[in-house]
């Protein structure tokens, strides 16, 4: 899977690895949706991590359609809100 994480490039991890991204993804959800800024904060950076950490970057002039899009480290609460849909932000 090509994942891009904005503001930093893309990345391809390996499928075997979602389930693993899609737990932190399950906690970030439910930050997101209380309204918890630390919790927020905290498994964003672990997801963002487990994606660099599991994955391989794609050099900078390999454009490839990204499956996954993720926000920025910087991102907000708000706008990573605005991003979920129901399964969070990845699918699964």
């Amino acid at each position: 899977m090509i994942v891009r994480i904005m503001g930093e490039g893309q990345v391809r991890v390996e499928d075997s690895h979602l389930t693993a991204l899609n737990k932190l993804d399950t906690e970030l959800l439910a930050a997101v949706q209380s309204g918890d800024e630390p919790a927020f904060r905290r498994t964003l950076s672990a997801l963002l991590d487990g994606v660099r950490g599991f994955g391989e970057p794609l050099p900078d002039d390999a454009l490839m359609p990204s499956e996954l899009i993720l926000p920025a480290p910087d991102a907000t609460l708000e706008t990573v809100r605005d991003m979920l849909n129901d399964d969070g932000l990845i699918p699964g």
